[in-house]
């Protein structure tokens, strides 16, 4: 059940109407909530959710334990035990089959036979988030930062609450679990700028990531030898701009549906493509994740405090690391490795000058330069990001060093949603934030015209065929 679909939608009104119903009373309201959330994920794929069961309940004897020990010995063996866990999960199901394959290849040459035969797991869907946010939840009861004073069952609504369970964004326990016991207040404003957040997300993900998708990027990468030089290009922009407005708009969804429900969602993007440098970008990008490498990976590791090798150490390992999370594909790692090279690189070169440049002191020149290498480096590493495998991203890149011009292949639709995506991606937050507010002002009636409208404008343009979200597969 996508959340772009309309079964989702009546699904999300009907559990906002119980909720609300019933919202005074605790047991209720979370009752509510966690049986939507069920329905939700079984409507997925039933069997995996058994295994979160188990993970939560696991994790929850875990911190109630930290509760209770008093010896630091104990509690950071608690800890360690539910982090193992959590990863040795997410090893299980994601990275069993990439282990098996990379054994294999690298012990065939000494004769010695490993199974040939895959192991058929299936994938929990949102198993990498889920596992993060399990691990943050633990790790923030063992630092003092979330109460361990929680039932299993709201542990377990943590983990599976529906708007966010499939593809994020990362989310601690301050802005859910803690606030399960409060009651919950929706303000008529607060409310419409839910309803007005979920139409943006709708028409970047049906409108313009899908129509860019489909349109061009899915073509191109499936035979780049069929194209030119220019419209692989054009193609790997492309697919630059459909994989943020494809998960951006996940993301508006998700935080609008959140709100519905009385919960402030943390923002997942903030226009990482106008970022100077690849630090800003990735303060930009994916920032439940990115906050969350840094608090549990990056600091624990010894973070800027270390040495200058062992910085730079911490940042390849965040990185490779942090690419894996994507899939169990060794490019993603390489991808991930390109951008540590990076932010290495950059981080040197800030030693080097004695000083990291401040924003507000760069004058326009540099501004631009600094986004047009930062957009450059990150379009040319999306080709391995897309890439079904590392031949492929290669026989890409030797596509586009032949330098064949010619945009024949790329429509007029593709052109000027291009054009939407780069102008709106561009545009001050302000303007979005005006455009909620007089969204807000309208009369219902009004709002209800604006919200059809919106709704026959994305079935005229978008694709016939419901594409799943990019980030499903990780």
């Amino acid at each position: 059940m996508q959340s772009t679909s309309i079964p989702y939608l009546a699904f999300l009104a009907l559990t906002f109407a119980l909720y609300w119903a019933v919202h005074k009373y605790r047991v209720a309201r979370l009752s509510v909530l966690l049986i939507a959330s069920l329905f939700f994920y079984v409507a997925w794929t039933p069997f995996p959710v058994l295994v979160f069961f188990g993970c939560a309940a696991f994790d929850h004897l875990i911190v109630k334990g930290l509760a209770r020990a008093k010896s630091p010995g104990v509690r950071k063996a608690l800890v360690t035990t539910s982090v193992i866990s959590n990863l040795g999960l997410l090893g299980t199901f994601k990275y069993a089959e990439l282990f098996r394959e990379t054994a294999r290849s690298l012990l065939a040459p000494l004769g010695v036979v490993v199974r040939e035969e895959p192991f058929g797991l299936l994938l929990p869907i949102g198993l990498s988030f889920l596992c993060f946010q399990a691990i943050s939840y633990v790790v923030d009861v063992y630092r003092g930062k979330a109460s361990a004073e929680h039932s299993y069952f709201e542990h377990l609504l943590y983990l599976l609450f529906f708007p966010r369970v499939v593809s994020g964004p990362i989310v601690r326990a301050s802005a859910l679990l803690e606030r399960f016991r409060e009651v919950p207040t929706l303000t008529p404003e607060a409310g419409g700028r839910a309803l007005y957040r979920i139409a943006v997300g709708l028409v970047k993900k049906l409108v313009i990531a899908d129509v860019l998708g489909s349109g061009l990027v899915d073509p191109v990468f499936a035979d780049p030898a069929a194209y030119t030089s220019a419209e692989c290009l054009v193609a790997a922009v492309a697919y630059t701009f459909e994989l943020y407005f494809d998960f951006s708009g996940y993301s508006d969804i998700a935080i609008g549906a959140a709100t519905l429900f009385g919960f402030e969602f943390p923002e997942n993007f903030q226009r990482p493509y106008l970022a100077k440098n690849l630090f800003e970008f990735w303060n930009r990008w994916h920032m439940s994740l990115s906050s969350w490498l840094r608090d549990y990976l990056y600091i624990p590791l010894g973070g800027n405090r270390a040495s200058k090798p062992r910085v730079l150490f911490n940042l390849m390992t965040v990185m490779v690391l942090g690419g894996l999370w994507h899939g169990a594909d060794w490019r993603f790692a390489v991808w991930g490795a390109v951008h540590g090279v990076g932010l290495c690189v950059t981080r040197t070169w800030w030693w080097i000058r004695g000083t990291r440049p401040k924003t507000e002191s760069v004058g326009w020149v540099r501004t631009g330069v600094g986004m047009l290498f930062t957009f450059t480096v990150v379009v040319l590493t999306r080709v391995v990001f897309r890439a079904p495998d590392m031949t492929r991203a290669g026989e890409f890149y030797e596509r586009m060093l032949l330098l064949i011009p010619g945009l024949d292949n790329v429509s007029m639709l593709v052109w000027g949603m291009l054009a939407v995506a780069v102008v709106s991606h561009a545009l001050p937050m302000k303007l979005y934030e005006g455009a909620g507010t007089l969204f807000v002002r309208l009369p219902a009636p009004a709002r209800a015209v604006v919200l059809v409208l919106i709704g026959l404008g994305i079935r005229h343009l978008s694709s016939v065929e419901a594409r799943p979200y990019v980030y499903l597969q990780f």
